[in-house]
């Protein structure tokens, strides 16, 4: 994401919706792919960039240029769609019926025989075996390149948990990849 002039980001705070318009512009492919990562649905990830947008409106002008706005917006996006795929987790769990298993045995079958056409498709499997909060560290170190500092900043945990939860996913990741019949290291 290209960096935004700090008049741009005051104007926006003060109500200019045109200021406001070309901060979205610039920003919001940043959001959505970040968003898309974690969520792993496009359906999902425009919704978190709308939410993403919406806080960020509202909450512009309290925003007080101590850390970058990519900073702020990684933060606010990241809690979104963590938001959002733990509210999927807990809908799946409601609502399981039997052609609910009918059509992931059906998909499951599905992946397993086409499991290994593209790394995209290795890779997303990898990440969805991890649970939100460390697929949301991988994502931002491993795919945004951010550094255990700037993850930790972003995500307002202690940077030793971050440490901690990418070494577990890593741990994870390598398991859910051998347990696949694959014998390569990651």
């Amino acid at each position: 994401m290209q960096e935004i002039a700090q008049d741009i980001l005051e104007r926006s705070a003060e109500g200019d919706l045109d200021a406001f318009e070309c901060l979205y512009r610039v920003s919001s492919g940043f959001v959505y792919n970040v968003a898309f990562r974690i969520v792993h649905s496009h359906e999902d990830a425009q919704e978190v960039t709308q939410d993403v947008f919406v806080s960020v409106y509202k909450n512009l002008k309290k925003f007080e240029f101590r850390s970058s706005f990519k900073t702020w917006i990684y933060r606010i996006t990241i809690n979104a769609a963590l938001n959002r795929s733990k509210r999927i987790i807990k809908e799946k769990k409601r609502t399981v019926v039997l052609s609910d298993y009918q059509m992931e045995a059906v998909d499951f079958e599905a992946q397993k025989t086409n499991r290994y056409q593209s790394d995209a498709g290795l890779l997303k499997r990898l990440l969805d075996s991890l649970n939100p909060d460390q697929k949301a560290c991988v994502v931002l170190r491993n795919i945004e390149g951010l550094s255990y500092e700037e993850i930790a900043q972003t995500l307002h945990i202690n940077i030793n948990t971050v440490r901690s939860r990418l070494k577990r996913a890593r741990e994870k990741m390598s398991e859910c990849y051998r347990k696949r019949g694959d014998h390569d290291e990651l």
